[in-house]
């Protein structure tokens, strides 16, 4: 079996590269995740990607639920546990479909960048041909969307997850950092004062909100409204950016 995983953009049908249409249209299946009803937006997002470009061809579609992370035991062990999980799902979901040769899954913003779906791949057996389609990632888009460049004039970027600046911090020499997969505002943690802040929610979408300036005045306005449209949507992706001020 050849896997294709499909890098699909942030949520706008547009973001999607020429690549990415080519592997959809060759393949037999596309593997359609589902993480329960409250967040049915996400794979809705996907079905109107392929409703877009690939119409009445779009190929046969299977779905397969997500679990949920055990969330008493130690983290990495807990993500291990998850991958195999959802590893079994996959194989279980082939299974259904009669093993096709050539098979899609759409992974959002891009397969390199803080996405699991190479590694849990590698746990199926027989293990597939695996073919790798960049997409725009949501450190791209958010970053167009502030119209900012990522780093400073010959600068370097640190990107990492909310999990990671809530348990290390920021070190002193780094000045700009991107912050992706926070669910906590970890930004809080931080002293307001030092950085400025280029936040981003449902990027790419109809419903992108974007917030920036010096993190001390604008914290709470971000919290607020990050509360508001999780509640108002039943789910919410962001990012943000954090540049040390002077």
């Amino acid at each position: 079996m050849k896997l294709f995983l499909v890098g699909c953009g942030t949520g706008n049908p547009d973001h999607i590269t020429m690549e990415g249409l080519k592997a959809l249209r060759a393949a037999q299946l596309i593997l359609l995740p589902v993480k329960g009803t409250r967040k049915s937006a996400l794979a809705d997002i996907r079905r109107e990607i392929l409703t877009t470009h690939l119409g009445t061809d779009a190929p046969q579609i299977q779905t397969f639920e997500i679990p949920s992370r055990e969330p008493d035991i130690p983290y990495q062990q807990a993500v291990l546990r998850w991958h195999d999980e959802i590893a079994h799902r996959w194989q279980a979901a082939l299974t259904k479909a009669s093993s096709p040769e050539k098979v899609a899954l759409m992974i959002w913003g891009d397969p390199s960048l803080y996405d699991s779906a190479i590694r849990i791949a590698e746990r199926l057996r027989p293990v597939p041909e695996i073919q790798v389609i960049p997409g725009i990632s949501a450190i791209q888009v958010l970053t167009a969307a502030h119209k900012i460049p990522l780093n400073r004039l010959a600068g370097d970027i640190t990107i990492m997850t909310g999990r990671n600046l809530r348990e290390t911090g920021i070190d002193d020499s780094i000045d700009n950092v991107v912050v992706m997969l926070d669910g906590e505002t970890s930004f809080t943690t931080l002293p307001a004062d030092a950085f400025d802040i280029y936040w981003g929610a449902y990027l790419g979408m109809t419903e992108q909100i974007l917030l920036s300036g010096r993190l001390a005045d604008i914290a709470d306005e971000i919290i607020h409204l990050r509360a508001e449209a999780r509640s108002r949507h039943g789910w919410i992706m962001d990012s943000y950016l954090l540049r040390r001020r002077p």
